[in-house]
C-alpha cells in the first residue's frame, strides 16, 4: 500500500495481492487499515472472515494495542511479523552532506542495471515475508528485485554511480541492440525506487551497495532524492522500514526526517497449513 492510502481514511478490505500469489504460489491478500480509519475492530472481522486466501497480510495503527488478541479468535493463526515505521521528510530541511565530485546522482537508471545491487543490498534484510514459513526467502528477495525493476522501467528510480576518469558522465555499457540495457549495475554505488504524486515522493527501497558501505554515500542518495523532489515541485519525503532495522532510522534521523506513523504486520494464515511446518 501507498503512503497516501496508509494513511487515509478508507474502510478496510481486503485485496488480492497477484505478484505474492503467484511468488509464493498461493492465494495472498492485502488488508491495511489506514491510519484514519477509526478504532472500531469491527470492519477488520468481517474482512478477515469474508476472505478465502491462504494468507492475509494485515497492516494496522500500532496504537490498536488490543486489536492482536482479537486477530487470534477468527479462526486463523496469526502470525507477528514486525512492524511498518514510516518517517518524513519536509523537502527542503533536510541536512545534505557537501556535494562529492567523485559521485554521480540522478536518474533514469536502465532496468536491466537493477536487479544486481538489489540482490547485494537486500541480501541479507529480514523483510516481514521472513517471518511466515509458509513463504520462502529466496522469492522474497524475487519480489523485491521485481518491484524495483517495475520503478526504473517508469523512470522512477535515482542511483549514485561513480564518475569515470574524467568526470564525465559514468560509463554504462551498452546491450547488443545499442540500448543502455545491456548496463549490469556494475557501477551502481546506491539507489532509491520511488513512488511520486503531486506532493510526496515515498521511497520504496533504497540502499548502499556491500562494497561501497561505511562511506557516508546513504545521505548522498537521500540528498538526490531530496533534489528531485524538489525539483518537480513535491512538498515532502516519506520512507519506511521494519521495526527491527534501527541503523538506517538513526540515518534517517541525522538527515532530518521525523517518525510519523508505525503500523503493525501480522499474517493471517489458515492454520491447517502450518501444521509441522518448521523453521
Amino acid at each position: 500500500m501507498s503512503w497516501r492510502e496508509m494513511t487515509g481514511n478508507q474502510a478496510p478490505r481486503t485485496v488480492e495481492a497477484p505478484f505474492d500469489s503467484a511468488r509464493f504460489g498461493r492465494p495472498v491478500e492485502r488488508l491495511t487499515v489506514p491510519a484514519g480509519a477509526g478504532p472500531s475492530f469491527g470492519p477488520v472481522r468481517e474482512a478477515v472472515l469474508g476472505s478465502a486466501a491462504d494468507v492475509i497480510v494485515l497492516r494496522y495503527p500500532a496504537g490498536h494495542v488490543g486489536w492482536f488478541a482479537e486477530l487470534t479468535s477468527l479462526g486463523r493463526t496469526a502470525v507477528l511479523a514486525d512492524s511498518l515505521a514510516y518517517w518524513r521528510l519536509r523537502a527542503g530541511r533536510g541536512r545534505a552532506p557537501r556535494s562529492r565530485p567523485d559521485l554521480l546522482a540522478g536518474g533514469p537508471l536502465p532496468p536491466a542495471a537493477v536487479p544486481g545491487p538489489v540482490s547485494d543490498i537486500f541480501a541479507a534484510y529480514r523483510s516481514h515475508y521472513v517471518a511466515n514459513p509458509l513463504f520462502d526467502a529466496a522469492a522474497a528477495l524475487e519480489g523485491y528485485r521485481e518491484w524495483a525493476v517495475r520503478s526504473a522501467a517508469s523512470g522512477r528510480c535515482v542511483a549514485l554511480r561513480e564518475r569515470d576518469a574524467d568526470g564525465a558522465r559514468a560509463v554504462v555499457v551498452p546491450s547488443e541492440d545499442g540500448n543502455e540495457g545491456g548496463d549490469d549495475g556494475g557501477g551502481v554505488l546506491a539507489l532509491a525506487t520511488l513512488s511520486e504524486d503531486d506532493g510526496a515522493t515515498e521511497i520504496l527501497l533504497a540502499g548502499v551497495v556491500s562494497r561501497a558501505r561505511g562511506q557516508g554515500l546513504y545521505a548522498h542518495l537521500l540528498a538526490a532524492v531530496e533534489e528531485r523532489t524538489l525539483a518537480r515541485g513535491g512538498r515532502e519525503v516519506v520512507i519506511s522500514t521494519q521495526g527491527h532495522n534501527t541503523g538506517v532510522q538513526r540515518a534517517w534521523a541525522r538527515y532530518g526526517f521525523e517518525p510519523v506513523h508505525t503500523f503493525l504486520t501480522v499474517h493471517l494464515v489458515r492454520s491447517r497449513l502450518l501444521r509441522g511446518r518448521r523453521r
